[in-house]
């Protein structure tokens, strides 16, 4: 931990451009003490963190948190649903107010005018394999492989597989997930 420490401050520094003399001045420290406690040779008191963290603009938090890889590696839980399994890749609204998902969606998922979703925002969509069945009012557009699509959720839309089962790469704003992904809440588990 304390390796990640002195990486940060380092970077942090740096990134701002600092010298250790800057840096050093804004903390109230002597530049060779600063230079031990970046590389190692020292070892930091918490008086001296909490000062290094205000000159950083940072928080004692952000300086000391973890590295461990839970807080990256998210570890999807599939949802099923008829004709559709969701694997959330993001933490909860955490993108800006954003979800992103992974569908997989087959032939048997239900279709008709009375699934057609209107809701305010916009979504965008790539495919990943298969070909995805885009309905969007009126219109009916296939995307393939590589193709992405985004749209105003204003128009009645849904997606559906188009001849065997399709996988697609799905961002939705707060209301295209609540929409969407919120089916699953109640959904029977297979």
């Amino acid at each position: 931990m304390d390796r990640v420490i002195r990486q940060r401050i380092r970077g942090l520094r740096l990134a701002r451009g600092w010298s250790l003399d800057a840096l050093a001045a804004r903390c109230h420290l002597s530049p060779s003490s600063l230079s031990r406690i970046e590389t190692g040779h020292r070892r930091i008191a918490i008086d001296q963190l909490v000062a290094i963290a205000r000159a950083l603009d940072t928080t004692l938090d952000q300086l000391v948190e973890s590295d461990d890889d839970e807080d990256v590696v998210i570890r999807p839980e599939p949802c099923h649903t008829r004709g559709m399994t969701s694997w959330l890749l993001s933490r909860e609204r955490s993108l800006h107010g954003v979800t992103v998902a992974k569908m997989r969606i087959t032939p048997d998922r239900p279709k008709g005018a009375e699934h057609l979703k209107v809701h305010p925002g916009r979504e965008w969509f790539t495919v990943l394999s298969g070909t995805a069945r885009l309905h969007l009012g009126e219109r009916t557009i296939l995307v393939k492989p590589g193709d992405a699509a985004e749209f105003s959720t204003m128009t009645p839309h849904a997606i559906d597989a188009h001849e065997g089962p399709v996988e697609i790469l799905t961002i939705f704003d707060h209301n295209g997930e609540r929409t969407h992904l919120h089916v699953f809440d109640n959904a029977p588990q297979p």
